[in-house]
């Protein structure tokens, strides 16, 4: 039977379509944000690391080294998740998204005194703690933080069904991903859109999409089927 025929009751709570999606919208926003501000991508690690090397092979090492900072603090966010895991075990995910609502108020305040150390630092640690963290939807592996495997996914599910013989639960597989491509395309929009022309309160709208992923993964058991 595919992980997406389970009922409601037996997905666990931070793998179910709503946070995911809500998680998804938050990342694409983060990553117009860094980019508008900084230039660098606080999700997209293999970007940075392009960026990198082309620069430094042209031998413009301030450039090259202007895309460091944020790979390391991503390799740190992933630290950060490992223990919260271990430490925390079912409570861990909702620990996480705090620990994001609290580092991104951190850089809204920080952002006018130390713009590149919140930016580019206290950023990429909120993207590897939730790339970490959240990294299935109703039981299938998925990324809340880029679009390149879900859009893999969607297309290959939307392929087996078109091509016949498609197992169980491809269409739902494949409207999730779908879903979680262009809810990501969304959240890079509006933080575009946000962070020329609110820059200083551009944060406020992914921590409240965080907030309501907190309270949804705090809600009692008895609420999860509502």
């Amino acid at each position: 039977m595919s992980t997406f025929d389970v009922a409601a009751g037996a997905i666990r709570r931070d793998e179910t379509v709503e946070i995911v999606l809500l998680l998804a919208f938050a990342g694409g926003y983060i990553d117009a944000y860094t980019w508008i501000i900084h230039g660098v991508l606080a999700n997209a690690q293999t970007a940075n690391v392009i960026f990198l090397w082309v620069h430094a092979m042209g031998g413009e090492w301030a450039k090259a080294l202007h895309f460091v900072p944020p790979i390391l603090a991503f390799a740190v966010g992933i630290v950060i998740a490992a223990w919260l895991r271990r430490v925390a075990a079912e409570r861990a995910s909702a620990l996480s998204v705090l620990l994001e609502i609290l580092f991104l108020i951190t850089i809204g305040i920080l952002h006018n005194r130390l713009p590149d150390l919140a930016g580019t630092l206290g950023i990429s640690m909120v993207a590897a703690i939730q790339a970490a963290m959240f990294v299935k939807v109703e039981g299938t592996v998925c990324s809340t933080v880029m679009i390149t495997g879900n859009m893999r996914q969607f297309i290959e599910n939307l392929f087996a069904i078109v091509c016949g013989g498609a197992p169980l639960g491809s269409l739902r597989k494949s409207v999730i991903f779908y879903a979680l491509c262009a809810v990501f395309g969304c959240g890079a929009a509006a933080g575009a859109f946000a962070t020329k022309t609110i820059p200083d309160l551009a944060l406020g709208i992914p921590v409240v999409a965080l907030l309501i992923v907190l309270l949804r993964c705090e809600a009692p058991r008895s609420q999860e089927g509502k």
